[in-house]
């Protein structure tokens, strides 16, 4: 029998440093009756991701979550009852749905997912989702990547970084992962065909940047921010891309950055540091997933999840991205995954 009780966690106080459970409150609501045009979803997958750290926080491009309100996030589930001739019972859709088990809708946001392509529906969470579009357009629209350019990736074992470096090979050029552990940096050149890393922890990280980069950076893919950027901008060359899609070192951070001292490099450089944002690209999601299924069909874009099973671990689990204890695209399963 179908549950009739949503669980939701609400935002209960702005984090300071690293989420704790006392930021949120768990509770239970009665899931009302659908209206005209509304469908009920059924959650099994919710995304996690840093953006949501400053969602908790601050207004961004999107107005800070309000205490008192469900946890925004990405998620994926089936849809249980329909009032929406547009959607019927049984369909797979991601979309908005929020620290919630279950989410009503008009479908506004939303979009169904393919279920008969054979592949777990996680990948369309990861990089056939927000993900490898993030990835996609950021590398190849705001990167302007040639063939035989050197392209750097920071956070390369993450999510997005990890489409980032594959792509990057398909594009024709010399890849280098920087990562936080040797068995991220193995992975990445075993598993991902990356050109060479760097061990962000090691003493010696820059030498290893500079060794790695014998020919200087074109293309400097940046998810964290602070000391890893400013040891890149002392590498690029000149008419050097610098797509900023995240600055993860900070949105935890506790203590202010200590700053980033290279800038003036972009004026002797002539270089190009842009910020940009997926939303900016969802109207061309399709020729995106155009590309990124073929690679995955064909086995060019490989990729991992990291997926946690359980909705009460959700203010705990989200912390391994600023820990970088993460393995790939972390999601966290929270109710039953049609077909598995």
């Amino acid at each position: 029998m179908e549950s009739k009780l949503n669980r939701q966690w609400l935002l209960a106080n702005r984090p300071e440093g690293l989420f704790s459970k006392d930021d949120f409150t768990l509770t239970e609501a009665m899931i009302p009756d659908l209206k005209d045009g509304e469908f009920l979803v059924k959650v099994f997958y919710l995304s996690l991701d840093p953006t949501q750290r400053m969602w908790a926080q601050m207004d961004t491009y999107l107005p800070a979550v309000q205490k008192g309100e469900v946890m925004r996030s990405l998620g994926m589930g089936v849809i249980v009852k329909t009032a929406n001739p547009a959607f019927k019972t049984g369909d797979i859709v991601q979309g908005m749905t929020g620290w919630q088990t279950h989410v009503i809708t008009d479908g506004r946001g939303f979009s169904q997912v393919p279920d008969n392509s054979g592949l777990p529906l996680a990948t369309y969470m990861g990089p056939l989702g927000m993900t490898g579009i993030t990835a996609y357009f950021g590398l190849l629209e705001v990167g302007k990547p040639e063939k035989g350019e050197t392209l750097v990736v920071s956070a390369a074992a993450g999510a997005v970084g990890s489409v980032v470096c594959q792509i990057g090979k398909i594009k024709g050029m010399r890849v280098v992962g920087i990562a936080g552990s040797s068995e991220k940096c193995d992975w990445l050149e075993k598993e991902l065909g990356v050109d060479a890393t760097v061990n962000y922890r090691s003493a010696n990280a820059f030498r290893q940047l500079k060794d790695a980069c014998p020919r200087g950076i074109d293309v400097y893919f940046e998810n964290v921010g602070g000391q890893m950027l400013d040891m890149a901008l002392s590498l690029i060359n000149i008419s050097a891309r610098i797509p900023l899609c995240g600055y993860i070192s900070e949105y935890a951070s506790t203590e202010p950055g200590s700053g980033v001292k290279n800038l003036p490099a972009l004026i002797s450089r002539r270089a190009r540091i842009e910020g940009f944002l997926v939303l900016d690209y969802v109207h061309r999601s399709r020729d995106a997933l155009q590309d990124l299924g073929k690679w995955v069909m064909d086995g060019r874009l490989k990729y991992r999840m990291d997926i946690v099973e359980g909705f009460d671990t959700l203010p705990e689990t989200i912390n391994k991205l600023f820990e970088g204890k993460n393995k790939g695209k972390l999601l966290v399963q929270v109710g039953d995954v049609p077909g598995e």
